[in-house]
């Protein structure tokens, strides 16, 4: 199936701007959502990927609003994606839809099914949510984001990289190229500053301390659509035991973690994630 960059293309005209994303395959709709970080979009997370999961899917790579490519909109970049989710679904009259997330992905996922659980059918999260009950809180990669974010040098997009895979081999000239040159776009790198910037950690430091409001970890009890949580054992951006309170909370969760990989399991271990996903998604 030809899934090349342009033949893929699509955008889509909402109440709140345009949204951008990527079309291919026929079949059950799956959507694919992006994580955040240095230079990221959906194209660059799973160009890799939609070859494989449009054999059997009608697939859609949502670009999120602020990241460079849909239409940006004020707020807060999670809080935005959730309803640029919805917004997408309806544009396109997709009564529900099964959730594919990596990351933030992940947890916009999650938050689309807490607040339209009929639009749900499954989730795929891949690292991301959760709440670390025993690792470094801020980790590594979101401290190395902050410098970033504060500091954009090309020596600290490589530090990042190098934290978020764990085979070094994988991160090539043309990944660093790549990443440099889309992280020096204005409204992806607004997105990541609102994010990981050290006053924007310190200001949600500081909303969490004092929100009457809980966590949406602390919710997850409210996803009802099976959950399946993929992580890499050697994720330093989102540390495996993440998945603990999902996998107690979530009703209907499960909990696949590869070795010898990183935080980008669909990029580090390609095969095998394709390979559990896919039999997750037919059952």
């Amino acid at each position: 199936m030809d899934v090349t960059y342009e033949n893929t293309r699509r955008e889509i005209a909402t109440d709140k701007g345009v949204l951008r994303y990527h079309e291919a395959g026929d079949g059950p709709p799956l959507i694919l959502l992006h994580g955040s970080g240095i230079g990221v979009n959906g194209w660059r997370n799973f160009r890799g990927n939609l070859g494989f999961y449009a054999d059997h899917f009608h697939c859609y790579v949502l670009e999120f609003p602020g990241f460079g490519v849909s239409d940006p909109v004020p707020g807060h970049p999670v809080l935005t994606a959730v309803d640029a989710v919805i917004r997408f679904m309806d544009a396109l009259d997709l009564d529900s839809a099964a959730l594919l997330g990596n990351s933030m992905g992940g947890v916009v996922a999650v938050m689309a099914a807490m607040q339209h659980p009929q639009r749900v059918e499954k989730l795929i999260a891949i690292g991301g949510i959760g709440h670390s009950l025993l690792a470094a809180n801020p980790s590594e990669g979101t401290r190395l984001l902050a410098e970033f974010a504060d500091n954009p040098t090309r020596e600290g997009l490589d530090r990042w990289l190098r934290c978020m895979i764990y085979d070094p081999k994988m991160i090539t000239d043309e990944l660093v190229e790549e990443r440099w040159n889309a992280a020096a776009d204005p409204a992806s790198h607004a997105s990541l500053k609102a994010m990981y910037g050290s006053e924007a950690l310190a200001q949600q430091q500081q909303f969490m301390a004092n929100s009457p409001t809980p966590p949406y970890w602390s919710m997850l009890h409210k996803v009802k659509s099976p959950v399946l949580m993929t992580w890499g054992a050697d994720d330093r951006q989102c540390p495996t035991d993440m998945a603990l309170i999902p996998l107690r909370q979530i009703p209907n969760a499960e909990l696949h973690v590869f070795p010898k990989c990183g935080h980008w399991v669909m990029y580090e271990a390609k095969e095998a994630f394709e390979r559990v996903t896919l039999e997750f998604l037919h059952r």
